[in-house]
This record gives C-alpha cells, sequence and structure tokens, in this order.
C-alpha cells in the first residue's frame, strides 16, 4: 500500500492557493536555506500515512474548501516523495478537487513530471536571482530550479512564485526587479507573492540544539512588503 511520510496537516489554509485550502506538509527537505522557518521538517523521520488514509481526512473537509478551494501539497520538500504526491494527486483530479505543489522546485525531474502530470498550480519558491547566492544562503542548485520552472512552462501550469524578503540581503529595488525579470521569462507565470522573513521558528532550532543562521537578521515588517508590492507594478 501506497504510503507517505507526513509533518502535519491543515484543515482550513487560507494563504496557499486559491480558496480555502486543504494543506498536506510532507516530511524531508533537501535544502538548507538560511532562513527556514521549518527545520523540524528537514528530516525524512517522520510518521506514515497510507494514501487511503490521508483521502479520508481530506474528504472529510470537501464541504468546507468545495470548488473554489482544494488541496495544496507543501513541505519539507514533496518531490523528494514524488510517487506518492503523484498517486495523491491523480486522486484527487480523479475526485474532481484542485490541486496545488508548494515546492522549491529541486529534486528529481523524472518525479516532478509525474507529479505535474495531476497538477492544477504550481507554487514555486525562487529564493534568490542569482545562483551563487543560492547555493550558500539554500545549498541548492539555481539551475535545477529553473529547469523545474521550465517544465511547468512546458506542461502549461499555472505558476505562482513566491519569494522570501530578508531586510539587508534581498529587499532592494534592483533585487526585485531581477527576480520579476526572471519569473516573467516563463510564459505561464501568473502571479509574484512577496512572503515576510519572520523569526517565529527561533524556538524550533532551539529545541533541536541547533543554530538559527539568520537570527541576526531584523524581522520585514508588512509595511515594507506592501511598499515593494506597489513598486513591482511599475518594474
Amino acid at each position: 500500500m501506497m504510503k507517505g511520510r507526513i509533518h502535519s496537516f491543515q484543515s482550513m489554509g487560507a494563504a496557499d492557493g486559491p480558496g480555502v485550502r486543504f494543506v498536506i506538509f510532507m516530511q524531508g527537505c533537501n535544502l538548507r536555506c538560511a532562513y527556514c522557518h521549518n527545520p523540524d521538517t528537514w528530516s525524512l523521520t517522520g510518521e506514515e500515512y497510507s494514501l487511503l488514509d490521508v483521502m479520508k481526512r481530506i474528504l472529510k473537509f470537501r464541504p468546507y474548501f468545495g470548488k473554489e478551494g482544494g488541496v495544496t501539497v507543501s513541505g519539507g520538500e514533496p518531490l523528494l516523495q514524488w510517487e506518492f504526491v503523484a498517486a495523491l494527486f491523480k486522486r484527487l483530479k480523479e475526485e474532481g478537487i484542485h490541486t496545488a505543489l508548494d515546492t522549491s522546485g529541486t529534486g528529481n525531474l523524472k518525479g516532478a513530471k509525474e507529479v505535474l502530470k495531476f497538477t492544477d498550480l504550481v507554487i514555486c519558491d525562487l529564493k534568490f536571482s542569482a545562483e551563487e547566492e543560492y547555493f550558500r544562503y539554500c545549498r541548492a542548485d539555481m539551475t535545477e530550479v529553473l529547469n523545474f520552472i521550465k517544465l511547468t512552462e512546458e506542461m502549461q501550469i499555472p505558476l505562482w512564485v513566491r519569494h522570501v524578503v530578508v531586510p539587508g540581503l534581498n529587499d532592494s529595488p534592483a533585487d526585485l526587479q531581477k527576480i520579476v525579470k526572471i519569473a516573467r521569462l516563463f510564459s505561464n507565470f501568473k502571479r509574484l507573492e512577496l512572503l515576510p522573513f519572520r523569526k517565529l521558528c527561533n524556538s524550533k532550532y532551539e529545541a533541536l540544539g541547533i543554530p538559527f543562521p539568520f537570527a541576526g537578521y531584523e524581522e520585514c515588517p508588512d509595511s515594507k512588503i506592501d511598499e515593494l508590492n506597489q513598486l513591482i507594478k511599475h518594474f
């Protein structure tokens, strides 16, 4: 029986795709982003759930998300468990439920393609605008991310790009202009979502006994996000 390692569920999510979302946070991540809010999802060790168990949970909340909402699979990095996510999305599509994949865009492209066959929306993090920054702050290969986004374009899946804004690191107009320029290279790009850097995760790092790399950075105020969103309209 198909099983997946899952960190947690959110039954009434409002920030992970259109409408009300049932959100599944998969366990395991291959990145080590310096501003990561969920270090407790890094390890692949987690509670296993069968596909049947997960479907039962989702269908119980269907009256709440209805046709306007749907299911979002996030993480961690969901593509690390692409077989499970592909099987889940296939079942959801059979039920007529909207599917969204929230991903860093890293991992096996062949596996990603299987997931994307049953994906209605991709929400992909574009963490930095340069390869050296991607590797320095995320231990990730930006080329992998761009190849994944190219695949979503080839498969004509609507794309939302997310970008975490960290004051003093990537919050200048020039930084944002580079991100917008990259996102607009792809014909399936629909929306850019700017997320403010927060430090609510401090307690998680303390509990795990590991230092928070960005503890010295200031949080990003909502006013800054508002300012940048206005700025983006003129790019």
